[in-house]
């Protein structure tokens, strides 16, 4: 009895240690409100060692808070989102979530995979978006604390059922959060279906540098590494074209302000209102070799984006409209935050010459994603 009583004690005293102390990573568990449903969602703030907090909800897995310091150690909210969990049943789904099964698009909501048509729902216009309306980001995740490195991270586990959207196969998937010394985001995806599938992950961060809610993003200046972008039709949908862009306004290999050619006569600046583009990566899945930045002259912040994926989507917020309320009480209007969206490409079950989303019985779909921020 004494030795389990010792043991007992041990235990608590650890997970006091690894979630409660002042000092040294940790992560601590609230309520984070109540869905229309009456579930209770919960959300975990993890702790670098240098007290930077990152905040996580297991209501679709979604990046709530990124806080970081600017170039004089001011620290803001990096990230645009709600101040609870009802805020973003009612709000815009995306903000900061886990998207899929498919993240992107896929035309009019239909592909075929070993001779059989599936079809989508579609809830964008005559397409389907991010795994159809409730997809992954509205779904409510399982979490798991992780204790076994100096790091903080957070484990979220989502069974889709066959079918789920239309989409084939009893899929398990797996993202685990991981919160670094040197405030970089680590995120892990693993999926396996017991059918063959198709399965494309993301997460739907918004940045804005400044801080939430505070202003456009047009002065940050963007790199991408790549030299071609995949160009969409009037309803977002790649053609299948592979465009280079060297000299066009889509070229980001030198960083380059946001605003400066987002108003240029463009063609694929007018179909997508602004940036909203899959640019094809130069990186070959290396997730050493930088894919994309932002840096934000006033605060001297900086985002650095490192992936395993083929293709990022970059995204200026062309759909925001004033009329979202986000965490500090000010409205999210046009262009206020930015996304950098690692993915396979958009529509690629409907394109053969596109890198394959096809996730087969058996085999595991794994990705990593790391956001880096900096100030300088």
């Amino acid at each position: 009895m004494k030795n389990l009583i010792r043991l007992a004690s041990f235990l608590l005293l650890s997970a006091i240690l690894f979630t409660g102390c002042s000092k040294g990573p940790k992560i601590t568990k609230e309520n984070f409100g109540k869905l229309k449903d009456g579930k209770e969602v919960s959300i975990f703030t993890l702790v670098n060692e240098k007290g930077f907090k990152v905040r996580i909800t297991n209501y679709g897995a979604k990046i709530v808070s990124i806080e970081v310091p600017d170039r004089n150690g001011k620290l803001a909210d990096v990230t645009l989102g709600y101040k609870n969990a009802e805020g973003y049943e009612a709000g815009d789904h995306y903000f900061g979530s886990i998207v899929g099964r498919y993240a992107n698009r896929i035309a009019k909501g239909k592909f075929t995979l070993d001779s059989v048509e599936y079809k989508l729902a579609l809830n964008n216009g005559s397409n389907s978006l991010h795994g159809g309306p409730t997809g992954f980001h509205s779904q409510l995740w399982n979490a798991e604390v992780i204790t076994k490195d100096n790091y903080p991270s957070l484990k979220l586990t989502y069974h889709s059922p066959d079918m789920q959207e239309g989409y084939p196969g009893n899929m398990d998937v797996t993202v685990t959060y991981t919160w670094t010394a040197d405030n970089a985001l680590k995120i892990d995806y693993e999926a396996t279906s017991d059918k063959n599938t198709v399965c494309n992950l993301t997460n739907h961060v918004y940045f804005n540098l400044k801080g939430e809610g505070n202003g456009d993003i047009l002065d940050h200046q963007v790199m991408i590494n790549a030299d071609a972008i995949t160009p969409v039709d009037t309803t977002l949908i790649p053609t299948g074209e592979l465009r280079p862009i060297k000299g066009t306004p889509f070229d980001f290999l030198t960083a380059t302000a946001i605003g400066k050619r987002i108003g240029e006569k463009y063609d694929q600046l007018l179909t997508g209102n602004g940036y909203d583009h899959n640019f094809v990566l130069n990186t070959k899945n290396d997730v050493s070799v930088l894919a994309a930045s932002a840096y934000e002259p006033a605060s001297g912040r900086t985002v650095e984006v490192y992936t395993t994926e083929p293709g990022i989507q970059f995204y200026t917020g062309n759909f925001l409209k004033g009329d979202q309320t986000g965490k500090a009480g000010k409205p999210y209007n046009f262009r206020n935050g930015l996304c950098f969206e690692a993915q396979k490409f958009p529509d690629s079950p409907n394109h053969p010459a596109f890198p394959t989303a096809e996730l087969k019985k058996g085999d595991k779909y794994t990705q990593t994603t790391i956001y880096k921020f900096t100030a300088k």
